[in-house]
């Protein structure tokens, strides 16, 4: 027999032991709801990974909600996309910069505070497919919102309704109510080397 009739005999019967495995797999999972996601680490991603998820349940003609801690008054690519094209999409920015622009931890709470406040109701709302929480995290690690509160509306949140929160850190209590958990690592970035963000990519 040939070099390549056995590579592809042995091939075949890999593909064939995975594809069962797959398959097994898939009927195992036969639970019907939504799901929690969390998007962190400290690489670049998260946010465009969130709005990728965005787009598939636009796909699907989804309603959805997304509403962003942190990110600053600048218009960022996404929020200038959905707002004219997307109007099945709620979104909302706190607005105020990033914490390290403020300066103001008083302030910062305020501003965490009505966010959370705009996202809230969207979490009781049945009709929302999917909601999106990015940069959320940076609110529990700052405690400029209480970690239990959140974990409450993510745990009672309606049961067909998913959720994706991204942001680095958020501790232990807020992995542990997720369905999925992704870590983003950074192996290397450009704005290390001086290259400045870039519209489309970074903005």
């Amino acid at each position: 027999m040939a070099d390549d009739d056995k590579k592809n005999q042995k091939h075949k019967a890999a593909m064939e032991k995975q594809k069962a495995k797959v398959d097994s797999n898939i009927e195992k999972a036969s639970i019907e709801r939504g799901v929690a996601l969390l998007l962190t680490g400290d690489g670049k991603g998260k946010s465009s990974s969130a709005f990728g998820i965005v787009m598939r349940a636009l796909g699907y003609g989804q309603k959805i909600g997304v509403v962003q801690f942190i990110k600053g008054k600048q218009l960022s690519g996404e929020e200038m996309y959905i707002k004219e094209h997307c109007p099945q999409v709620d979104f909302y920015q706190m607005g105020t910069g990033f914490t390290w622009n403020t300066q103001d931890r008083s302030s910062d709470i305020e501003a965490a505070e009505r966010t959370w406040a705009f996202v809230e109701p969207l979490l009781k709302d049945p009709s929302y497919d999917l909601v999106v929480m990015d940069e959320i995290t940076y609110m529990i690690a700052y405690k400029y919102l209480n970690e239990d509160i959140i974990i409450d509306a993510i745990r009672n949140r309606p049961v067909e309704q998913s959720v994706v929160l991204t942001g680095r850190g958020g501790g232990s209590a807020i992995r542990e109510v997720m369905d999925t958990v992704s870590e983003v690592k950074e192996i290397k970035h450009a704005f290390k080397a001086g290259i400045k963000a870039r519209k489309g990519v970074d903005l």
